[in-house]
């Protein structure tokens, strides 16, 4: 006889919860020794847990993030301790804010490096205008290990800088072929709506600031006229197995994700097709896996729908007569039709394909080859159809994008095993090609025919068309090579040492090393605690390393030039006197050969520990991560230097990030049948710029009428990197105007009176996880949450002012926070839209069944049937009052990432989704 039981299964920061079928007489061992050891991949191979010196968190796939998932990113949210994954806006398959151990540079962002397969992927240009790694079906991978100190990242040299997320996709499993067959239906709809003003109160409050109104005699609310109830639709279908010599996993997918705003969806096809075959008893093994994706996406016209949706007069009328009102008072164009003469489509095809033959020379010695291509097109077209009333001339944008990234690699291994000593020794050759290809095309003024403009190209008006191209190739060559040791299964040591050439950098730097290592010691193996039976595992890690960061612009070590005309046709400066040439150029940009890579250097003490036979398992990490050589483009030193530009690695300047990580899990006895588990992690991370020699360096601008261009925040000395640069608002004067504090202390209110008034970034994240079942049912709860950061909330800078309601545009009360507030008073950036960001959210909540085929008598052909209702974003506590406080719409400036930012961003859903999967 057979019955279902819950095996727990502890990984760092998070717990899982795995199905199995054990016979009554089995017994599960209580045994610490025989711990079933679990594997994690640290990047050109795996360790076993218990050897791993470096900070790694894995996740596995039965404890992702379950219901309406577009990407890998959001699988991880709120899983591993240090992992700070943000939804950046609420658009399907939107991009994220993926930070790992804090911000370490200026120019690339945050985004990790992402290894799959092994195969090096490069997200840096694929055409899409949403988050690139939508390309891969979440329902094909199996596991996610992030690479988080040096030690672990190193490996990878001059792109391990922002950490390494290492992702492996399904395998086939020795025994009976399994197949797996899964549809979900999702609900979704805005989750937070904001308190504008209703028809009847708006009336009074423009009245009551002695103002006109604008009334047409409706009463519309344009959030619910604009927005939708949006119906997702996924399907997946998996055939794996595996025999002694072989294994396949093929799976095919399908989703449509529709967004809360009309116009607004995702969709995706996918196919996936892993093969591993051995030979000559086991010493020959080739890995084959081919990944290919037709991504669809539609998006609206963000900024735009959403503004006039909080701010457009809720007396119009959206109908008249059963067909939307065309034009109202003001001249305004009816938002219901213009989000029918919109459209911004991408198409994108991206074939993800790397074979890995290895073959054993001698006992213990492997050498493995990897090659790949990942390819990527894109087509994008932006267009205005033309419309008579009011008059829209129609408009067209067509881009189109190749991202073409070829890899090489050999490695050699050798693992062999001296009396209590063991070896592992790797070393190898990476080199890998990346060209990009860029077309873009603009054209205006098309016929008013019935005909979308990008279907009569030729008919637009010849005057009025531009294009552009560009072209780069970038190329990586790398050596690498690392040593595990091993004493006893007690004392561990890795020694990682990578060199790496980027054609990105100068002529007398192209090549930078990136050394590393770390120790550990399994204290719980030592023969004073064999005899201490609470203690399950203890292992204390150290470690020490550098990686780099070469995620720049192409070809910035090179002069640039622009090309100059004073618009009659004449150069501005001709070459000779006979005037014959019609443009003349310039240099913007200077060389410099000396560039080099930035460089992080980051130390880690972790502890591991197990009690109680492993039910309560955690780690805790204290690591500080320093970046130098931070690039930027400055202005030249060289008052005689004729370009206006240049790049440059700032000497002296760092970034420093200290931190500590907490994770801690406990499971209930796993021998009944009602278990459960309860686990979360933290994260305490200080960030700070420091011996920057500029006072403040610009990154985040306002955008909307009056702040457009404006600096809100920055990189200042001493302060963490996202701070907001703004004045300090002290109220109202007598005549309803700003008061700003004079800091400086001059008697006037200028640049030099803003202050550093707190950074976007949080102080403390944490997460929550829950587990419970009983029987056949369970249940699984994430909350996660920061404190500590703020929000620029430029949204109500811009639009929610006392001006614009005596204009008859709607507002939120912050219009009328003040009574005496003068219409005419301007929006300067300042703290008083300065809001905090804190927040606590149940972020997915998932109730499941598991209903045995034999009592339908179906249970021959059919191995399981599990039923899931799955809430996401059910509510989330924050004192912010925007939509959500979860968000970044802000303009970064000079290409420098910003933070923390809101302004018209499209708003999160909350969803139900409905889910059955049946295997076979």
């Amino acid at each position: 006889m057979k019955r279902i039981y819950l095996v727990p299964t502890v990984l760092m920061g998070c717990v899982s919860l795995t199905f199995a079928q054990k016979k009554e007489s089995d017994t599960i061992s209580d045994n610490k020794s025989t711990e079933i050891e679990e594997v994690v991949m640290v990047g050109y191979g795996s360790q076993k847990k218990s050897d791993v010196t470096g900070a790694v968190g894995s996740v596995k796939s039965e404890d992702f993030n379950k219901g309406l998932v577009a990407n890998a990113g959001q699988l991880l949210q709120g899983k591993v301790a240090g992992v700070n994954v943000a939804n950046v806006s609420g658009e399907p398959g939107a991009n994220q804010n993926i930070v790992i151990r804090g911000v370490g540079s200026l120019r690339s962002g945050t985004t990790p490096l992402y290894v799959i397969d092994g195969f090096v992927i490069d997200n840096s240009n694929t055409g899409v205008a949403n988050n690139p790694m939508n390309f891969i079906n979440p329902q094909d991978i199996e596991s996610m290990d992030v690479l988080k100190d040096a030690s672990a990242a190193a490996i990878y040299g001059a792109r391990g800088a922002n950490g390494v997320i290492v992702i492996t996709t399904k395998k086939g499993k020795k025994g009976r072929t399994q197949m797996n067959l899964s549809s979900n239906l999702t609900i979704s709809n805005l989750a937070n709506k904001m308190d504008v003003f209703g028809a009847d109160e708006f009336r009074r409050q423009v009245t009551a600031m002695g103002a006109k109104v604008d009334d047409m005699g409706g009463n519309t609310d344009w959030q619910e006229e604009l927005t939708r109830t949006a119906v997702s639709k996924t399907v997946n279908f998996s055939a794996a197995g595996a025999t002694d010599t072989s294994n396949y996993f093929a799976a095919l997918g399908y989703e449509d994700q529709e967004g809360i705003l009309y116009n607004s969806n995702l969709r995706r096809y996918t196919g996936r097709v892993n093969v591993s075959q051995k030979a000559f008893d086991g010493r020959v093994n080739i890995d084959f896996n081919l990944n290919g994706t037709r991504t669809e996406n539609n998006r609206p016209s963000v900024t735009s729908m959403v503004s006039t949706m909080l701010t457009l007069n809720p007396t119009y009328p959206a109908f008249t007569d059963g067909s939307p009102t065309t034009i109202f008072n003001n001249g305004a164009f009816n938002p219901l039709i213009r989000q029918q003469i919109y459209k911004d489509f991408t198409s994108n095809n991206r074939i993800l394909a790397n074979i890995s033959p290895s073959v054993e020379i001698i006992k213990g010695l492997t050498y493995k080859m990897n090659l790949g291509i990942d390819y990527s097109s894109a087509d994008r077209v932006v267009q205005n159809t033309p419309h008579a009333i009011p008059l829209e001339v129609g408009t067209l944008n067509l881009n189109y994008f190749t991202n073409n990234n070829t890899l090489i690699e050999n490695t050699l291994t050798y693992k062999f095993k001296i009396n209590r000593h063991d070896f592992n020794v790797m070393a190898g050759h990476s080199y890998q090609r990346l060209f990009l290809t860029a077309r873009s095309w603009d054209y205006s003024v098309f016929p008013n025919n019935g005909i979308e403009p990008q279907y009569q190209i030729g008919a637009a008006n010849k005057n009025n068309t531009t294009s552009s191209s560009i072209a780069n190739r970038n190329e990586l060559q790398s050596w690498f090579g690392r040593v595990n040791y091993g004493f006893d299964n007690k004392y561990l040591l890795t020694a990682t040492l990578r060199a790496d050439g980027s054609s990105k950098f100068g002529e007398n730097n192209r090549y930078g090393i990136f050394p590393s290592l770390a120790a550990g010691w399994n204290i719980s193996k030592e023969s004073f605690l064999q005899d201490v039976d609470f203690i399950s595992n203890l292992k204390l890690r150290a470690s020490w390393g550098k990686t780099g960061n070469q995620e720049i612009p192409s070809k910035i070590t090179k002069r640039s030039y622009k090309s100059a005309s004073d618009g009659s046709g004449q150069a501005t400066y001709p070459m000779d006197d006979s005037g014959n040439y019609p443009v003349g150029i310039y240099l913007v940009r200077a060389n410099n050969p000396d560039l080099q890579w930035e460089v992080t250097t980051q130390t880690n003490i972790g502890l591991d520990f197990g009690f109680f036979n492993n039910r309560l398992t955690g780690a805790v990490d204290f690591f500080k991560k320093v970046s130098n050589d931070i690039l930027l483009e400055i202005s030249p030193e060289d008052p005689i230097e004729p370009a206006e530009t240049m790049w440059k690695n700032i000497p002296d300047m760092s970034i420093n990030n200290t931190g500590l990580e907490f994770a801690i899990n406990y499971d209930s006895n796993r021998n009944s049948d009602f278990t459960y588990s309860v686990g979360g992690n933290m994260s305490f991370i200080k960030n700070e710029v420091k011996d920057s020699p500029y006072k403040v360096i610009s990154t985040g601008e306002a955008q909307g009428p009056g702040t457009t261009n404006a600096v809100i925040n920055g990189y200042i000395n001493g302060q963490p990197i996202g701070t907001f640069y703004v004045r300090d608002f002290q109220g109202l004067n007598a005549s309803g105007t700003n008061i700003f504090r004079d800091v400086d202390g001059d008697g006037q209110i200028t640049d030099n009176d803003r202050i550093a008034a707190g950074s976007a970034l949080p102080d403390f994240t944490y997460n929550i996880n829950l587990k419970a079942a009983y029987k056949n049912f369970d249940l699984g709860l994430n909350f996660n949450g920061v404190a500590g950061n703020m929000i620029y909330n430029n949204t109500a800078s811009t639009l929610f002012t006392r001006g614009r309601l005596g204009l008859s545009q709607n507002t939120t009360g912050a219009a009328t926070q003040f009574p005496n507030e003068s219409a005419n008073n301007t929006n300067v950036i300042s703290t008083r839209y300065l809001e905090k960001g804190d927040f606590f959210r149940l972020n997915n909540a998932t109730l499941g069944y598991n209903l045995d085929p034999k009592l339908l008598g179906i249970g021959e052909h059919i191995r399981n049937i599990r039923f899931t209702v799955t809430g996401q974003n059910l509510f989330v506590i924050t004192k912010y009052s925007g939509f959500d406080p979860e968000i970044n719409t802000g303009i970064s400036q000079g290409g420098i990432q910003s933070f923390g930012i809101d302004y018209a961003t499209y708003p999160r859903a909350r969803s139900f989704v409905f889910g059955v999967n049946v295997a076979f």
